[in-house]
């Protein structure tokens, strides 16, 4: 697509995604970022404004989807994000239900029965991807 996967490492330390590495990486992250930022600070029709915006974070979407799956990975490199992304999974269940734990404790000290339904939709969205992978993996083997 736009961009290339020489020009970026994929990011081990600081989240997901890549960085630049080269000039040019460092120039496909600034037009992608610039025309937001300048479409923000300009008196454009809202529907105007948000139609751009829209079909913008499409196409550098795509494109960033299309540079991630294109990155050089190694078998060792593979292992290794797995353990990582399971190990962060595991952090953002449990601080999920630590956080619907809260919301029914401070709801019974205040007498209202509240639990943010984003939260909980979070927790099952995870629980329903996580059976319907075990069921394509063992049905794959």
């Amino acid at each position: 697509m736009i961009g290339k996967p020489e020009w970026f490492c994929r990011r081990k330390y600081t989240g997901w995604g890549f960085t630049p590495v080269t000039w040019q990486g460092w120039v496909y992250v600034i037009v992608s970022v610039l025309p937001i930022i300048l479409l923000m600070n300009t008196p454009v029709i809202g529907q105007t404004r948000m139609t751009f915006l829209v079909v913008w974070a499409l196409i550098i979407g795509v494109d960033f989807i299309d540079i991630t799956m294109r990155l050089p990975k190694d078998e060792r490199d593979r292992a290794h994000e797995a353990i990582a992304e399971r190990n962060a999974l595991w952090m953002i269940i449990a601080v999920l239900t630590a956080g619907i734990g809260y919301q029914v404790a401070s709801g019974i000290v205040q007498g209202v029965a509240k639990v943010d339904p984003v939260i909980i939709i979070a927790v099952i969205a995870g629980l329903i991807v996580k059976m319907i992978s075990n069921i394509y993996l063992d049905r794959k083997d």
